[in-house]
């Protein structure tokens, strides 16, 4: 028997056990364990509902075959196994890409951070261009979405902005975004009407909580200083502005958006820690990637992942082969089709390499 289904039982078992956990006065008496317990069945809820469905199955097929050598039941029972493998076949495909390992981050928090790259000032309305497309993604997930921090050009665009998004399973849709994008379209500075090409990058790194990862207080660095920009009088006479430095990696954090020192630090030290957790991650990541090329890349912030091209109003993931000619409504947030798709060419991926394994 496949390892995938043997395992299977394993989680049913747990299902009900957790049910019998959540029906204890006492369990339910207690908030965080509860909370904690009704989350974990949650998710294996669906894995439960397709095997019981897929026993169900399993079972009918037992019985038409029994009946196959009665004579006056044959028919009806060759006309149950026509439809009953096929269905058995489809729930064996659903039920092992229910029980491929899940990532731990998929249902955190992201900070995602935009930078202008190549293009000078094409760049970076291209990644002010980007953070409305994630902003109206955001809302028709009905996500919440705040800026960090921001430095901003005199054309209107981005050098760099951060942005927290807050919501359901945030990163599991976002975590493929990470990668250079490409634009080509004729910028609104171009006299001659030539099309120009421009890269901004993304970086999506899931929201750490102190349990998940801590930095130590020894391996910082902290500066304060006077804010500069508007703010009202504050801005120039207190020492407002935070400048974290992670000194094993050289990362460092600069917050002014707050007027208070703490609110500053505390913003700061939140992004410092998920740019410290990515830099292990990634690092992680390019040695295992030297093992296993998943489908859709190695999340590489130097990988170009995607191109956007106006004239042709076309969007295209060169990690799938994904092309689409609807640029105009992916621009307006409408990414749901990318999403989905790179989301299914990970899973086929890693059931590739299960079954290989």
């Amino acid at each position: 028997m496949d390892p995938i289904f043997q395992s299977l039982q394993t989680v049913v078992d747990r299902y009900d056990e957790l049910n019998e956990q959540l029906a204890d006065p006492d369990v339910a008496g207690d908030g965080q364990k509860y909370m904690a317990l009704l989350k974990e069945a949650g998710e294996m809820r669906e894995t439960v509902t397709v095997y019981t469905h897929y026993q169900r199955v399993m079972q009918g097929i037992a019985d038409a075959e029994g009946m196959l050598d009665d004579a006056e039941m044959a028919p009806l029972a060759k006309e149950d196994l026509n439809a009953l493998k096929p269905e058995k076949a489809e729930l064996e495909d659903q039920l092992k890409i229910l029980m491929l390992p899940k990532d731990p981050n998929d249902d955190k928090n992201i900070i995602m951070e935009i930078r202008g790259a190549a293009g000078g000032d094409e760049s970076s309305l291209f990644a002010a261009d980007l953070l409305d497309m994630y902003r109206r993604y955001a809302e028709k997930q009905r996500w919440a979405v705040s800026i960090i921090d921001e430095t901003a050009t005199e054309v209107g665009g981005y050098k760099e902005v951060a942005i927290m998004i807050t919501g359901d399973n945030v990163y599991s849709k976002l975590k493929f975004e990470s990668g250079a994008h490409r634009v080509q379209r004729v910028p609104s500075t171009e006299t001659q009407g030539r099309v120009h090409t421009s890269t901004a990058t993304v970086g999506v790194m899931p929201e750490f909580e102190e349990i998940d990862f801590e930095l130590a207080e020894s391996d910082l660095e902290e500066e304060f200083f006077r804010s500069g920009g508007a703010g009202g009088q504050n801005v120039n006479k207190v020492s407002t502005a935070v400048r974290l430095v992670h000194k094993p990696t050289g990362i460092m954090v600069k917050m002014q958006e707050e007027r208070t020192q703490i609110k500053n630090r505390d913003k700061a030290r939140k992004l410092l820690a998920s740019r410290v957790y990515d830099f292990y991650a990634q690092q992680n990541e390019a040695e295992y990637a030297q093992k296993r090329k998943s489908a859709v890349g190695t999340g590489d912030r130097s990988e170009r992942i995607r191109t956007y091209n106006y004239p042709q109003n076309r969007v295209t993931d060169h990690r799938i082969g994904l092309t689409l000619n609807k640029l105009d409504r992916i621009m307006n947030g409408e990414l749901g089709d990318i999403v989905a798709a790179l989301v299914i060419a990970d899973q086929t991926a890693k059931l590739a390499e299960l079954n290989q394994a």
